[in-house]
């Protein structure tokens, strides 16, 4: 072998160790390459940047650490433009720890939450549902939505251009920080007494520049004042310094969205106290209150000025109140829909959209309270905002009904309650006054009922001399000259009936709507404010229900009785044809429309029934009717004057016995 042989062989020998040790980091660097090409290219709906290609070009230096850096930013850079596209400038605020902040005071516990910066769940601590298994808790959790909506802007750079992007936000779906005022012992709990206030903040920061900080002085503040012995709290919503971050959802408005699944707390749903929406609109000096139909579906859209709407409950609400100015306008629905729950303590959902002006995203403030309590009259008037308009105790026409209430049965009712009796002996007491009150009334009906029925054999003999039909106008003229003779008015005694016919619905208003006998047990009725039931039946009658309320029954037989007693000592010819069977169908009437009632308002009926019965022994025993007669035979005999109205009148009975005849 000759020495170019042993130098070719080198030579060749050479070249396989340098292959062999520069392939494997071209290959590398090449795979390193097309994964930096393929992250490139999975940018937010397929757009990239000039900025982003720039970064994810391989350096002239072909290391593989600087490539692996430039991908995890452009990465990073995109993913924070997609959530930019959710949240606009306040990504940092879309996702967080969902914080609670417990406040409790004499009457009210109230969970806060960080997620939304809302008050989470309310339950007044005095009061249980109907089987005293659960506290009454007015909303919690998922059921209760409250927010703001209201837009964003954020950056977006599009083919070498900067522009603003805009994006509708909630703050329900947003994380604050919580501003408290100290540190509570026991964790982020408060407990608050009679004459305790707590201020509560949270803040939502927009997105900074790194390294500049999130106390800026740019915040979206909701600010919340605790006081310690009321159901009513307040609410303050501040935007400072955000002007070119934050704009009102439409012109100069954001708006509140709240949204609650009602929790049922009765036995039963008051048809004339259900569960709605009610709201105080005003326009100028005029003021009305209004509400969507109870216990229905229903949709309404108020564009007035509203002081405050309620999610009104039998005995509950949860209202918002502008303090300042006014919601500028609403949407408001209540539908009942299938609920995944399997325990029935959902009633229908109810939404609230309403418009809240802003003047100025640099420095604004609203300011709200809420009232998370029960309907007790007292407390709601003594805020002087109506409030007390939503427990139905006849304020519609005839405005007597809600008079009597207010001036006369409340304060009455209060005061016997004040002296911490039961509430069965409360009504029994107030039946008592009423009836003493009344007597005069009773006994004018009763003398004059006593006038008719001393005539009643010479009305008998007037009825014999006209038997047929077509004299029954003969027959009626007579018995009016009868009367008129003696000085007797048929009408004498219909009139103190008619008054005392309102004090009669004014009770059936008040009763059923008084949360002071809620869950008060009496004798058999473990609640005055629900019906008492002595038997559960093994099926449902129509218009009747599937149990036997006994203060129903003893109401209605207590009816009938007084029904046949009226009817024996009045007049039977003052009786219209039918009128017999429809003075003994009515308390069956009764019997099946109180028999889901509260048993407190049969418990009423039957002490008034009771009464009367009483009241019409002595009248009876005190009034001579041997007497009557005589002073009506006397009356006869004077010389009467007619009045025009009665001339009138027989004027025109006689042109109806003696029509003129046809030529």
């Amino acid at each position: 072998m000759n020495r170019n042989t042993i130098i070719g062989l080198v030579l060749i020998f050479l070249i396989f160790i340098i292959w062999a040790q520069f392939m494997p980091k071209q290959e590398k660097l090449d795979d390193q390459q097309e994964q930096t090409t393929g992250a490139a290219e999975k940018a937010v709906d397929g757009t990239i940047n000039e900025d982003v290609e720039r970064q994810t070009e391989l350096p002239e230096d072909g290391t593989g650490i600087a490539v692996t850096q430039q991908e995890h930013q452009m990465d990073s850079l995109s993913e924070y433009h997609a959530l930019q596209k959710q949240f606009g400038m306040f990504v940092n605020s879309s996702e967080g720890n969902e914080e609670f902040i417990i406040v409790e005071n004499e009457v009210i516990k109230m969970l806060f939450s960080s997620r939304g910066g809302r008050v989470y769940s309310v339950e007044l601590k005095d009061y249980k549902t109907y089987d005293t298994s659960r506290p009454v808790i007015l909303f919690d959790s998922e059921s209760n939505k409250f927010g703001y909506s209201f837009h964003s802007k954020y950056p977006l750079l599009v083919d070498t251009l900067w522009t603003l992007k805009d994006v509708e936000l909630n703050t329900n779906n947003l994380y604050f920080e919580t501003v408290l005022p100290q540190q509570a012992s026991g964790g982020n709990r408060f407990e608050l007494s009679k004459n305790d206030t707590l201020r509560l903040s949270f803040r939502l920061f927009p997105d900074q520049p790194k390294g500049s900080g999130k106390n800026d002085g740019k915040y979206l503040e909701f600010v919340y004042n605790i006081y310690g012995d009321q159901y009513m709290i307040d609410h303050t919503l501040n935007l400072v310094n955000l002007e070119n971050i934050v704009f009102p959802q439409y012109d100069e408005l954001f708006e509140l969205y709240w949204q609650t699944d009602m929790k049922r707390h009765e036995k039963t749903q008051d048809q004339l106290n259900g569960t709605t929406i009610y709201f105080r609109e005003e326009a100028g000096s005029k003021i009305e209150f209004n509400s969507l139909s109870e216990n229905k579906n229903d949709i309404d859209t108020v564009r007035g000025n509203l002081k405050w709407i309620s999610l009104k409950q039998r005995f509950f609400c949860s209202t918002i109140i502008s303090k300042e100015k006014y919601f500028t306008g609403a949407r408001i629905s209540q539908f009942e829909e299938e609920k995944t729950e399997d325990d029935g303590y959902f009633l229908p959902t109810m939404t609230v959209k309403m418009d809240v002006l802003i003047d100025n995203v640099s420095n604004h403030s609203s300011n709200f309270s809420f009232y998370f309590g029960p309907l007790k009259y007292n407390e709601l008037r003594s805020y002087d905002l109506g409030l007390e308009r939503q427990i139905p105790l006849g304020w519609s026409f005839p405005y007597v009904l809600s008079w009597i209430n207010r001036f006369a049965v409340i304060p009455v009712f209060n005061w016997l309650g004040g002296y911490g009796w039961n509430y069965g002996i409360v009504i029994l007491v107030l039946t008592i006054m009423l009836k003493i009150v009344l007597f005069p009334i009773a006994y004018k009906t009763y003398r004059s009922t006593a006038k008719m029925r001393v005539l009643k054999p010479e009305i008998d003999e007037i009825a014999k001399k006209f038997p047929k039909k077509e004299d029954a106008m003969k027959k009626q003229q007579a018995t009016m000259a009868l009367y008129k003779k003696a000085g007797v008015n048929p009408m004498a005694g219909c009139v103190p009936m008619l008054l005392q016919f309102p004090i009669l619905i004014a009770m059936f208003r008040f009763f059923p709507s008084s949360i002071e006998l809620r869950q008060q047990p009496f004798l058999w009725a473990n609640d005055l404010s629900s019906y008492d039931s002595i038997a559960t039946l093994p099926f449902e009658i129509p218009y009747y229900g599937d149990h036997v309320s006994l203060f129903t029954l003893l109401m209605t037989v207590s009816t009938i009785i007084y029904t046949w007693m009226n009817n024996q000592m009045m007049s039977s010819s003052q009786q219209l044809p039918g009128m017999k069977t429809m003075m003994y169908l009515m308390p069956v009437m009764f019997l099946a429309i109180f028999n889901s009632y509260a048993s407190g308002l049969s418990y009423y009926y039957l002490l008034a029934n009771l009464f009367t019965f009483g009241q019409m022994f002595v009248i009876r025993r005190t009034i001579n009717e041997e007497k009557i007669y005589q002073k009506l035979q006397e009356n006869k005999k004077k010389p009467k004057k007619q009045s025009g109205f009665q001339k009138r009148l027989e004027e025109a009975a006689k042109k109806y016995n003696n029509p003129p005849r046809r030529k």
